[in-house]
């Protein structure tokens, strides 16, 4: 609902309170689940009408055009609603059992674009198998409201899949192959190496890095940056594979030129389409709580 594990952890306590303090109106008339997801829904509907909507870079700013001015320090924009990226270690078996896709980062940023009624209806309905008249008995609305409002979520979500996808459609885990690729992103990362590491991404991949306003569209663009700014601009690298939004993911770390310790930067989500990187979406260290990670690197023991 929130795009946000922060938003997401406050309305966890936020539900477990309302149910606490409206105890004594349980009937045993439905479910206690059924109890809990109408206080869990309310308490999302009722913060989304006071916060603005997460967004990602291609949500705020046009992507960078050849012609632009090349800055070193990327345009941080920490006042805006950022997305965060989901700890694989935090999925509950419920989550699990859904549909794959209603975790992966396109998707959740796909829903932000829905009115909050509509995005409750669509996760209700589709991610967790209710049926209208359920769902409708929960927000207190008729059937008929509740299958119309489905039907423009599903037109606004067709339009938002991403490019390269007709659909959206499970994800499948991680092949070997597509494990093998994210050891060759992370070797090539390390390494410094924008040659092998742009021969992994697609003619129209999409990288965005929040919270800097920032994003960058095709290949040719990627590749132009690294011409720019080589990898090692800032300093070195250091990468260890992470479990993100069910998605590949790396977890970065950087040492400073000066410093002697390379410290947690923040977590590479990738979206993988017939065995090239689609989209990378660069999360920095501040959006990325709950992952576990130590913020300072340790290599392995020989």
């Amino acid at each position: 609902m929130t795009g946000s594990l922060d938003d997401a952890e406050d309305l966890v306590q936020e539900t477990l309170l309302r149910a606490w303090r409206s105890r004594a109106t349980f009937e045993g008339r439905a479910s206690l689940s059924t109890w809990l997801h109408r206080i869990a829904t309310n308490a999302c509907l009722d913060a989304l009408a006071r916060r603005p909507a997460r967004v990602l870079p291609s949500d705020v700013v046009r992507a960078v055009a050849p012609d632009d001015e090349p800055r070193a320090t990327p345009p941080l924009a920490p006042e805006l609603p950022w997305m965060q990226p989901f700890p694989d270690r935090l999925l509950d078996p419920e989550t699990l059992a859904a549909s794959r896709e209603s975790v992966e980062l396109a998707y959740l940023a796909a829903l932000q674009h829905l009115p909050p009624r509509q995005r409750a209806i669509l996760i209700l309905c589709d991610v967790l198998g209710w049926s209208a008249k359920e769902v409708a008995d929960l927000l207190e609305l008729t059937v008929a409201a509740v299958t119309s409002a489905l039907q423009r979520a599903h037109a606004t979500m067709r339009e938002l899949v991403p490019s390269g996808r007709a659909a959206w459609t499970p994800l499948a885990p991680p092949s070997d192959d597509e494990r093998a690729l994210l050891d060759r992103f992370m070797a090539a990362w390390e390494r410094g190496d924008p040659g092998e590491l742009t021969r992994m991404l697609r003619d129209d991949v999409k990288w965005q890095m929040p919270p800097a306003a920032l994003w960058f569209h095709g290949r040719a663009a990627v590749e132009d940056l690294f011409r720019r700014f080589p990898m090692r601009f800032h300093g070195d690298h250091r990468m260890v594979a992470a479990r993100a939004n069910r998605q590949l993911a790396a977890a970065g770390y950087m040492r400073r030129h000066g410093d002697t310790e390379f410290r947690f930067s923040g977590v590479l989500v990738l979206r993988v389409e017939s065995g090239q990187i689609a989209e990378i979406t660069s999360f920095a260290a501040a959006l990325c709580h709950g992952f576990e990670l130590p913020m300072i690197f340790s290599p392995p023991p020989v």
